[in-house]
């Protein structure tokens, strides 16, 4: 069987995490932890980064900053991953979902302001599949609207827009390192803050509403309980395993972009004679290759396809399922119908991607969804 995803370890990972064991201090903020801290905010310029220990993690911390409270209003994809509407959600927020736009699956930013009440106090972008999310509009409303924007960047390390690194846009952003991702740690997530005014109280949320890091930096003689918070630190452990990773990123995003191009060269005729949708890249927007799908024309042929795929030992996987339409949510809904949602939800397939993927397997792959839609 060619599997979905397999995490790929560059060889450093081990040696780092006996350097931390050995370094005795393994819980965190240890020095792996600062290292990759210092690497986000040098690599992509983001002014301040705070390791968490998942992408749900930072957006949860991302919900306490702006004072999410019930009754607010948060707008975010309805095709996205449940953390996005969890992290509002927990704080009593009501979520508003936006529908997808016909090229791709992320929010159909011109029907953003329609959604936007007196109550609406932030958009969450999600930049799926790594491709950026048409920020200028949406930094737009939120000026408009004096909103607060969170990029749920969970998919777009070392993705950009008009060369602006995504994460590094809104006010905050979040991002995975889960090892479905291209940069992983197993688990592990990171909170951006681009709004300094969150900073110093981000750092205390993070240490369960202590000022803790202000006291070994010497700042304050004593520290104590100030604020709501939780435990959100990563232990320096996973924070090693990250850092031999982010080393190595260059390699591993060269690596999956060339997997990324095989398949749309191999599968555009296809694409080309109308049998499937291949993925559209905005001329604003980089691909970091987080993903390779492919859209079919309804859920039956989909299903076929996935189960022609499983015959074949070759693992392909659909994605989300609509938020608006989940057990949870779909009576808190507001009735709209959401028909670009649906349809990714009913005919998105996901292509194995990951960086031990050979050339050969590649061509089965392609070869064997040629061979279903050519009959």
């Amino acid at each position: 069987m060619i599997p979905f995803n397999k995490p790929y370890f560059t060889g450093k990972e081990t040696t780092y995490i006996e350097e931390a064991v050995k370094s005795m201090k393994i819980s965190g903020d240890g020095m792996f932890t600062k290292k990759c801290h210092t690497y986000f905010e040098t690599a992509y310029e983001f002014k301040k980064c705070l390791l968490t220990t998942s992408c749900t993690d930072a957006l949860e911390m991302a919900a306490i900053l702006i004072d999410i409270q019930p009754g607010d209003e948060v707008i975010i994809p309805s095709y996205t991953f449940v953390s996005t509407a969890n992290a509002f959600v927990l704080r009593g927020a009501k979520i508003v979902f936006a529908d997808s736009g016909k090229d791709n699956p992320n929010m159909d930013t011109s029907s953003l302001e329609a959604l936007i009440t007196q109550r609406t106090k932030a958009i969450v972008p999600v930049h799926y599949a790594g491709i950026a999310c048409d920020m200028d509009s949406i930094m737009a409303l939120a000026n408009k609207y004096n909103l607060f924007v969170i990029e749920d960047a969970a998919q777009a390390i070392d993705s950009y827009y008009k060369g602006k690194p995504l994460g590094g846009i809104g006010h905050l952003a979040a991002f995975s390192f889960h090892e479905t991702k291209n940069i992983i740690s197993g688990e592990g997530g990171l909170l951006v803050i681009n709004d300094l005014q969150f900073a110093k109280r981000a750092e205390i949320i993070r240490e369960k509403g202590t000022n803790r890091s202000q006291f070994f930096r010497g700042e304050v003689d004593k520290y104590g309980w100030v604020d709501v918070g939780s435990s959100f630190l990563p232990s320096d452990i996973i924070s090693a395993v990250l850092y031999a990773q982010l080393e190595n990123k260059e390699q591993i995003q060269e690596k999956r972009k060339n997997i990324w191009q095989q398949y749309f060269k191999q599968l555009l005729p296809l694409s080309n004679a109308g049998k499937l949708k291949l993925p559209m890249i905005p001329d604003y927007a980089t691909n970091n290759a987080h993903m390779f799908y492919l859209v079919t024309a309804n859920l039956e042929e989909r299903t076929r396809l996935i189960a022609h795929l499983k015959q074949k030992d070759i693992q392909t996987v659909f994605h989300y399922l609509s938020l608006h339409k989940s057990p949870y949510y779909e009576s808190k809904h507001d009735g709209r119908n959401l028909a670009m949602a649906d349809f990714y939800t009913d005919t998105l397939v996901r292509l194995p991607l990951f960086y031990e993927l050979t050339e050969e397997e590649i061509n089965y792959i392609t070869a064997e969804i040629v061979r279903f839609y050519n009959g």
